[in-house]
């Protein structure tokens, strides 16, 4: 009995996690495998009874009808069960019925006066074995090279059984290797109808162990494959929670190494909740997490959906750059049309907060689009995607430019500039002249949206 639990090592929470989410998915694409071969099963024995119908004659349909609907019932328990906590064994358990009954109603002759009267022999000799061969190739569809193995191991089993036993009769014929005999007279005992040779059941046998190494080796292929890409699926689902879809998605293709420091011409977006700090004095602290987090998920909804990346959170506001994964020429245009759509969005929302009694809140932003250094920065234990350059500071300032001038968008005259000779359709912004930022030395032609009422 252990008086303190053991510790864990660093990293085995998150392994166990991974591991725990692999394996998740793998029941979960096993369970949609033995669905999907349920209904493979249901569709091959309908057929299978259809064909009947058209082949036999009408006494003896009923017969094979029935064996052919109690196959059906045999896969129907096991689809039913399937989430029991013995589905395993009641699947492998069942394949071994499928196994025996298939084999059974080819060998015995059927009952009453149905039968034709022919040597039971012959029945080992006919292609009525590839129904056997059905169940390998079913058993493929779910996914487990386990369930692939079995049922060829049953099938083998079964069929060299039945054969033995036929072969064991007194009045079956067999060839003797040792005897010498002209081809006429191993012709004829080859033909005849109480014959039973080794050399069929062996090829029989072989095919089929063949058939199943080959489908269990391709469905052991195919689950590694799956376990490659849901574990991909989990990196790239983690990685997205710390940095935007369009980084996660860089990375995971990247063959080289990611996030080497570049220049590009980036359009750059700062967004700001104007007097939060007024704000959350008055709010509650779990108010003021719930705000935050909202305001934060509507924000990256309309970030992603301009093709921006989020580059990082400032507590009540956040940076987002368009065009720093790859080259973008409209990169000006999407920052744009992705700040008119943020003020849309926390117009919209505002509406709502109106409706049940809380504060509106007002966003401003600030857009200017210039050369900067992309890449990660940072030490070697703890990297950080991000821009760097003057384009970036000069954003920053237009976003808290915004008080001054009474707008909600400030965007430098260049920005706006390159930004309609791809965009047409951009909303009227007024030009606010020449203004020295804080910091700079030179000014910058800046304009606004909406117009304010008075512009200094």
């Amino acid at each position: 009995m252990m008086l303190w639990p053991k510790r864990q090592p660093r990293g085995s929470q998150s392994r166990n996690s991974l591991g725990i989410r692999l394996n998740r998915a793998i029941t979960d694409e096993e369970q949609r495998g033995l669905i999907f071969a349920f209904r493979a099963r249901v569709i091959a024995v309908i057929a299978v009874m259809l064909w009947l119908v058209l082949l036999i004659e009408p006494q003896r349909q009923l017969y094979y009808l029935s064996v052919s609907s109690v196959l059906l019932l045999l896969g129907v328990i096991p689809h039913l069960l399937r989430y029991h906590r013995h589905a395993v064994l009641i699947r492998l358990a069942f394949v071994l019925l499928d196994a025996v009954l298939i084999t059974a109603v080819i060998i015995l002759t059927p009952p009453g006066d149905i039968d034709y009267g022919f040597p039971i022999q012959m029945r080992v000799r006919g292609p009525e074995f590839l129904y056997l061969m059905l169940l390998i190739v079913g058993a493929a569809l779910s996914y487990s090279p386990l369930q692939v193995i079995w049922t060829g191991f049953c099938v083998v089993m079964a069929w060299g059984i039945g054969v033995m036993l036929v072969q064991m009769r007194d009045d079956t014929l067999q060839y003797d290797p040792a005897a010498e005999a002209s081809p006429e007279a191993t012709l004829r005992l080859v033909t005849d109808p109480y014959f039973v040779g080794y050399f069929n059941l062996m090829n029989q046998l072989v095919l089929a162990i063949i058939a199943t190494a080959i489908l269990a080796a391709a469905v052991w292929r195919s689950r590694r494959m799956l376990l490659r890409q849901t574990r991909a699926e989990i990196a790239r689902a983690d990685l997205a929670r710390y940095v935007s879809p369009d980084v996660a998605d860089a990375i995971m293709a990247s063959d080289q190494a990611f996030g080497v420091p570049t220049t590009r011409e980036v359009a750059v977006l700062f967004a700001d909740i104007v007097g939060f700090t007024a704000l959350s004095e008055r709010l509650p602290p779990d108010r003021v997490v719930r705000l935050l987090k909202s305001f934060h998920e509507r924000g990256s909804r309309v970030v992603f959906r301009h093709g921006g990346t989020l580059d990082k959170y400032m507590g009540d506001g956040f940076l987002a750059t368009f065009g720093a994964i790859s080259d973008t020429p409209d990169a000006a245009a999407r920052a744009l049309r992705c700040a008119i759509e943020l003020q849309h969005e926390i117009d919209r929302w505002n509406a709502k907060r109106a409706e049940r009694g809380a504060e509106t809140i007002r966003l401003s932003t600030g857009v200017h689009c210039g050369p900067v250094v992309v890449g990660n920065i940072g030490s070697d234990r703890r990297l950080e995607f991000s821009v760097i350059g003057d384009a970036v500071n000069i954003a920053s300032r237009l976003e808290a430019l915004t008080r001054r001038l009474g707008c909600r968008i400030a965007v430098s005259a260049d920005c706006l500039a390159v930004a309609r000779r791809h965009s047409a359709d951009l909303p009227e912004f007024i030009s606010a002249g020449a203004v020295q930022l804080d910091g700079r030395e030179q000014s910058v032609a800046v304009c606004v949206w909406p117009p304010p009422p008075k512009v200094q």
